[in-house]
């Protein structure tokens, strides 16, 4: 049963890792065209070194299609979330949508649940949804024809129902709007230089993709005319989610990391279970040295032996996963949630059946392999002169297995830690501003008219103590900028500046500590309209010893910027990275956000409620939508959280199954030494003694486990953070926790048979079998 139930455990696990890595392996996949499709990314010199950006201009992909004989379709994708869509009594805000153009749809196979394909997007009055977006709207998936309305006025017809996008696709859209009706809005931008947009091509087939990529690298410089801006090469489809990570222009990494380490734990496991097997089945061979003396003495050769043992070790590999496909069926839910994908078993599937058969076998095999030519391997004469091999050697086999076996586990117990350790500095990391209480709304409708109506409302009944808008949530920077200037800087200088704006009363609002000067204040100083807030590393960027009353140019823009105070550095984007330098701009730059520090008077629900009530005042046609900030912050750790709890689980999973096999050797060993514990104590020797003799060995194994499991996690742990520029120390208590988790758990594990065995009555372990 323990044998059994080892394997079984260390196949689920790794089946489960398994499911996850197809699925990350299958991203975007599913496109009839995806070996011939590719994204644009942009490339530049940005602070010495080469930069990519996948955001390019709009002109771009119409050019490319038109003047490149090897590009068969071309689409531009433009996300948005922030219209209100309405349909008969039913309105929504924040849905994911995009602007595309109708090329898009032929480009990649999203599956169709109902309309005319040759109709989708071709009308500019036309919208494509999901079945997700239309049992929203409709309440069913039969929304072909019905009308939606975008934001206040324009009414679209829709031609095209969806299946929901799968989960494994890097689009996330519930609704797709034809390219020009962004025109209509006039958020067309046909400069070369502004780069907003996603780019696809979908080449012919046979076209040279090198040959392509050669032959549009520099149409930027040449449209422009600026030889210094973007040259561009292309990202094929199947490396879009794993290779997301650049150095110098080429793919070198991203998602594919977390794929071979979560592959490495996976092997670890099932290498675990199977050395579990190897062990007791080796352990147990006494038993079955007569057997074999028997057989072999009968005629049986080697080869009948092992094959025998193989078949046998197959069998319990079958039975076993057969066991694992139940837990893993019991686990998938719970797993789902924990990765955030849809994972399921795919039992109608044939190719699985096929895969899960050879899965089996090679277990059965790898599990029963070392057992079987060991068993096959004795001698008749030394079989029933009971002449086996010392397991109880300085060095064997079953200590060697022992001690990889834990080496792995002390491995995923110091990664485990490692992780944690890692979230909880970068949460401990001072934010620089004062996250309670303070909620953002995105302009929506008429909020961005009425901004400054709502602002006086909400002080005046006192739900707010303050209130500011910005360019975007103070969690992140609005933008970034090249081509700032200011005395004494280097004209061949490239640095890269976050830009985000405000009006009044950020300090206020946000709590960002105000170090020298003063806050931007249009209301009490008009000419703040240019003026700007500097962050403590932009000030060390620019050299300026004294910056109140610096002037900044942004000669793009033909803008003056007054320097008027310096705040201190907060955290923007992700709390593992450094801070960038930042430029705060007054109002002559732009809003998309509004803050709003609640009274810590009322509750919480107090506040909301009264918020929603001015907003709906001022901005009836739309939702009430909003996002506290301390919330948004906490989401940064969302994919660490995931890897810690992905790796806190596998390490369980590692120990439960180590120890599962430390128990089964333990009593093996016990039952073995039952009559020389019997002497023992007819001699005179201590329970404690006794069951020191026979936990000493085992004690020593995980010692060397620790010793070898320490310096291997060291270096995996320092390459993982090595991508963190903001990264905890990886500390000697981490190994010394390490090693007593190790040796606590295996003592407990041994300890319950070596104390049976030092208690029982020395006159039944002498008796004559």
């Amino acid at each position: 049963m323990i044998n059994l139930l080892g394997l079984a455990i260390g196949m689920g696990g790794a089946c489960l890792i398994l499911l996850w890595i197809h699925h990350e392996m299958s991203y975007d996949k599913f496109h009839n065209k995806a070996d011939r499709i590719y994204e644009v990314y942009g490339l530049a010199t940005v602070d010495g070194k080469l930069f990519t950006i996948n955001q390019t201009s709009q002109p771009l992909a119409p050019a490319l299609k038109e003047e490149y004989p090897e590009v068969e379709l071309s689409a531009r994708f433009a996300s948005i979330n922030s219209f209100l869509i309405t349909a008969g009594n039913q309105r929504m805000t924040g849905i994911n949508g995009s602007f595309v153009d109708p090329s898009f749809l032929k480009m990649f196979s999203f599956e169709q649940a109902s309309g005319n394909p040759e109709l989708r997007l071709e009308n500019s009055n036309s919208i494509v949804i999901t079945e997700k977006l239309a049992r929203k709207l409709f309440g069913t998936v039969n929304a072909v024809n019905e009308i939606i309305r975008i934001d206040s006025g324009d009414n679209f017809i829709v031609t095209a129902v969806l299946k929901d996008i799968p989960s494994n696709s890097r689009f996330d859209f519930e609704y797709l709007l034809p390219w020009s009706y962004l025109r209509k809005l006039g958020w067309n931008d046909e400069s070369w230089l502004s780069n907003n947009i996603t780019s696809f091509l979908l080449l012919k087939r046979g076209a040279d993709f090198s040959a392509v990529e050669s032959k549009i690298k520099n149409i930027t410089r040449e449209k422009s005319g600026n030889a210094k801006v973007w040259t561009h090469f292309l990202h094929p489809l199947n490396q879009w989610h794993l290779y997301s990570k650049f150095e110098n222009g080429i793919a070198t990494g991203g998602r594919i990391e977390t794929v071979r380490l979560l592959a490495a734990i996976a092997a670890f496991i099932l290498l675990i279970a199977c050395i579990n097997f190897m062990n007791l089945s080796t352990a147990r061979s006494e038993k079955r040295g007569k057997e074999i003396g028997i057989r072999k003495v009968a005629g049986a050769g080697k080869t009948v032996l092992v094959r025998q043992f193989i078949i046998e070790s197959i069998l319990m590999a079958f039975i076993s996963g057969l066991v694992a496909l139940l837990l893993v069926s019991l686990a998938l839910p719970h797993f789902n949630t924990l990765v955030e994908a849809q994972l399921v078993i795919p039992f109608k599937n044939i190719f699985f059946w096929f895969a899960a058969s050879g899965f089996i076998i090679i277990t059965g095999l790898l599990a029963g392999s070392y057992p079987a030519f060991y068993l096959a391997s004795f001698k008749p004469s030394d079989i029933f002169r009971s002449k086996f091999r010392n397991p109880l050697g300085l060095i064997s086999p079953r200590k060697v297995l022992v001690v990889l076996q834990f080496s792995f586990a002390v491995i995923l117990i110091i990664s485990t830690m490692v992780v944690r350790q890692q979230i909880n500095y970068a949460q401990q990391r001072e934010l620089g501003y004062i996250a309670n209480n303070l909620v953002h709304v995105d302009f929506k409708g008429e909020i961005k008219k009425n901004y400054l109506a709502i602002k006086n409302e909400l002080l005046k009944n006192g739900i707010a103590t303050s209130v500011t808008k910005t360019m975007t949530t103070i969690t992140r920077k609005g933008s970034n900028t090249w081509g700032l200037r200011w005395p004494g800087r280097d004209p061949n200088g490239d640095e890269t500046i976050g830009l985000t704006s405000a009006d009044a009363d950020l300090i206020k609002t946000t709590g960002i500590k105000l170090i020298a000067g003063r806050d931007i204040d249009i209301y009490n100083y008009p000419g703040d309209s240019t003026s700007v807030l500097l962050n403590e590393t932009a000030v060390k960027l620019m050299g300026f010893k004294d910056p109140i009353g610096q002037m900044i140019s942004q000669p793009s823009a033909t803008i003056e910027w007054r320097v008027v105070g310096v705040v201190k550095d907060y955290i923007l984007n992700s709390p593992y990275e450094k801070i960038p330098p930042m430029v705060i701009q007054g109002p002559k730059s732009f809003f998309t956000t509004m803050h709003i520090k609640f009274n810590s008077s009322n509750s919480t629900a107090e506040n909301l409620a009264m918020t929603e009530r001015v907003f709906r005042k001022f901005n009836p046609a739309y939702p009430f939508d909003f996002k506290f900030v301390d919330e948004e912050y906490a989401s940064a750790f969302d994919n660490e959280q995931r890897t810690k709890a992905l790796a806190g689980l596998f390490a369980i999973l590692s120990i439960t199954i180590s120890c599962l096999g430390l128990f089964g050797l333990s009593t093996y060993i016990a039952q073995s030494r039952i009559k020389e514990v019997g002497v023992r104590k007819v001699l005179g020797a201590s329970t404690l003694s006794i069951a020191r003799l026979l936990s000493v060995d085992f004690i020593r194994l995980i010692v060397i486990s620790i010793l070898i499991g320490s310096p291997v996690a060291w270096w995996l742990m320092n390459y993982w953070l090595r991508d963190y520029s903001y990264r905890t120390a990886i500390g000697w208590e981490v190994f010394v926790f390490a090693a007593l988790v190790a040796i606590l758990i295996a003592m407990l594990t041994i300890s319950f048979q070596s104390i049976k065995a030092a208690l029982s009555n020395p006159v039944k372990s002498l008796r004559t079998e």
